[in-house]
């Protein structure tokens, strides 16, 4: 464990340091989200608490808590942290680090953690520096990589390594966080006469994409800019009016909307994404996609993503709409649509954003069928309503039916028999006559005719 003049010096290096690195949370139970992984029961939780954790790949966007987690993981397990970052690191450093960790390891058993940002930027010639070592134990590795180690990590460092994927944090993690920031008197504005307003609380907490630092670093912005305006006014303020006393040295301030769209230079939308405007919004997006108006659907999607909003729900909602709308008239919409979805999976936001607008603007412009929709509900309604058919003996398995009963259709001249497939006469799916479909009745109409009916 790092000793008390050790702590001592950190704290006041980070006296001086931006909020998000004075709001480093200094234990496991001050951190927020990532409950998937560090939540009771939980494989990280459970390793770290065991001390038998190894050399692992922290996987997640920016401000999802990657360093801070590896330096809680150090603390925790008794070992000495070393920082490295792979863009700037060099084969000396890293044989330099691993010296000095066996000759910890040797001479007091203390274990060694090398954390490296960005681990995905280590050259080759670095990595097989490292790999005899990480797999013997004289350094626990943690590396922390905004990209998918599988893609974009050295096979065999990933092989000798576990992989734990960090998510965004929720808005209400941000939030959380943010509102610790304001109230903490060690690290943060408590004491300080620092208020921050319900909805720029919100706004931040939303606009900030999951991304901690981000909230913070912006939460910080506007109360110095909020700050030097506060100073400003009073050294303009004449000898009768009125003076706001200052608290512990900083004029009071209040973190309003307005000061929190500057900080971020974001505008703040109306729209929640558990609320009107997110039923609202989505609702006007598919409905303009149905209607064929590909401006207007871009302009919703547009406003959902500047909100925020989650772009795999906005890829799910391609898909139904691919299905739903566009349907047999184009049946590459629905390829269009899951490629979209596996994309958005892929590579996230912002590039993200490009292959949802591909996907809106090609089934805004396809030709439209319900038929399938209709269809499918039809035939729900049907058995729900109706004393279920019997499957006829001739399409019954090989087991269960006399032998020769089936009409195979691939032995009738054209491909068609006249099977019965049903039992009763039912039409479900009536095809439209726009785009594929036309063809479609058309051969269903041939088919009619090839059995006589």
């Amino acid at each position: 464990m790092q000793d008390l003049f050790a702590d001592r010096r950190q704290q006041k290096r980070d006296a001086a340091a931006p909020l998000a690195v004075r709001m480093r949370p200094r234990t496991l139970d001050a951190y927020a989200g990532q409950k998937h992984l560090l939540g009771p029961g939980e494989p990280l939780a459970r390793l770290i608490a065991a001390d038998r954790l190894g050399s692992v790949l922290l996987y997640g966007p920016p401000g999802t808590g990657k360093t801070t987690l590896a330096e809680l993981i150090a603390r925790r397990t008794d070992a000495v942290f070393v920082r490295g970052h792979a863009a700037s690191a060099g084969v000396k450093e890293v044989r330099q680090v691993l010296d000095a960790a066996r000759q910890r390891l040797e001479l007091d058993g203390h274990r060694t953690v090398y954390f490296l940002d960005e681990v995905h930027r280590f050259s080759k010639s670095q990595q097989d520096v490292l790999l005899e070592d990480v797999e013997r134990g004289v350094v626990t590795l943690i590396g922390a990589t905004t990209e998918n180690p599988m893609y974009a990590v050295n096979a065999a460092l990933v092989s000798r390594s576990q992989i734990f994927a960090l998510e965004p944090l929720s808005e209400r993690d941000v939030a959380g966080v943010l509102r610790r920031a304001v109230a903490d008197e060690d690290n943060g504005y408590g004491g300080q006469g620092v208020t921050l307003d319900q909805d720029a609380l919100a706004f931040l907490a939303r606009a900030s994409d999951g991304d901690a630092r981000r909230a913070l670093n912006a939460l910080e912005v506007a109360v110095l800019s909020e700050r030097h305006a506060a100073e400003e006014g009073s050294a303009d303020r004449g000898p009768g009016d009125a003076e706001t006393a200052p608290v512990r040295g900083f004029p009071p301030v209040r973190v309003t909307l307005g000061a929190a769209e500057k900080s971020l230079q974001r505008k703040a939308l109306a729209y929640d994404r558990a609320g009107t405007e997110h039923h609202d919004t989505i609702s006007a997006f598919i409905k303009s996609v149905r209607g064929s108006d590909p401006d207007a659907a871009l302009y919703w999607l547009a406003k959902m993503i500047v909100a925020g909003e989650d772009p795999r729900f906005l890829a799910r909602r391609i898909a139904i709409l691919a299905s739903e709308d566009v349907g047999n008239a184009d049946p590459r919409g629905i390829l269009v649509a899951a490629a979209c979805f596996d994309v958005v999976e892929r590579i996230g936001m912002p590039e993200a954003r490009i292959t949802l607008a591909q996907a809106t603007v090609y089934l805004a412009t396809a030709p439209k069928s319900n038929a399938s929709y209709a269809a499918i509900n039809a035939a729900i309604a049907d058995v729900e309503a109706n004393r279920t058919q019997p499957v006829p003996t001739a399409l019954r398995s090989a087991r269960n039916r006399k032998s020769g009963d089936y009409k195979y259709a691939h032995a009738a001249e054209g491909g068609v028999s006249d099977e019965t497939y049903l039992g009763v006469p039912t039409t479900f799916y009536t095809p439209t006559d726009r785009g594929h479909e036309v063809r479609i009745a058309a051969y269903l109409q041939w088919v009619k005719e090839r059995r006589g009916a």
